[in-house]
């Protein structure tokens, strides 16, 4: 690759670099949904079942809590609220989001959350079953696939049941 097309690392990248975890690169076209920036749904030759969003909640237990799931699913709040030691756990409000996480809405990874702040972390089982998925790689349209088992191990998560249809 020509060094014009190259695409520069992000911090998540060479963050998994120094801990030697294999990677793949994306990048996907973003389009703005009111103020907010979001990654486009239509993903061309990547399986959507295999693209994970990062959504941050907060317990009175645990403070900030992060649960990792399918982008074509919901996150089962009451199950994370129950795995992560909480009575009950809410989404941490937009405006707080960069503040509780350094990552701006579409762009929350569990790499780089797990670099600055060691939150929590829970990812659904059914990564555990796919072995490869793509999380956020710390900006807006960009995301790494990367081994499901090697993720767990780099951010301390678990596995949990936390996706549901609904």
């Amino acid at each position: 690759m020509s060094k014009k097309n190259k695409i520069k690392k992000t911090l998540v990248e060479k963050i998994l670099d120094k801990a030697k975890v294999d990677y793949k690169q994306f990048v996907f076209e973003t389009h703005m949904k009111g103020d907010v920036a979001q990654m486009d749904v239509q993903h061309g030759d990547v399986d959507e079942h295999k693209v994970y969003k990062t959504l941050v909640l907060s317990g009175k237990a645990t403070g900030p809590v992060v649960g990792v799931v399918p982008i074509d699913k919901h996150l089962d709040e009451k199950e994370l609220a129950r795995v992560s030691g909480n009575k009950k756990v809410n989404m941490v409000p937009l405006k707080e989001l960069e503040k509780t996480t350094g990552y701006e809405h579409g762009a929350n990874t569990p790499i780089g959350i797990w670099e600055k702040f060691q939150y929590p972390i829970y990812i659904d089982t059914s990564a555990q079953k796919q072995g490869n998925i793509l999380v956020s790689s710390g900006k807006i349209g960009r995301s790494v696939e990367v081994n499901a088992e090697d993720l767990k191990q780099l951010v301390h998560a678990e596995f949990a049941d936390i996706a549901t249809d609904n």
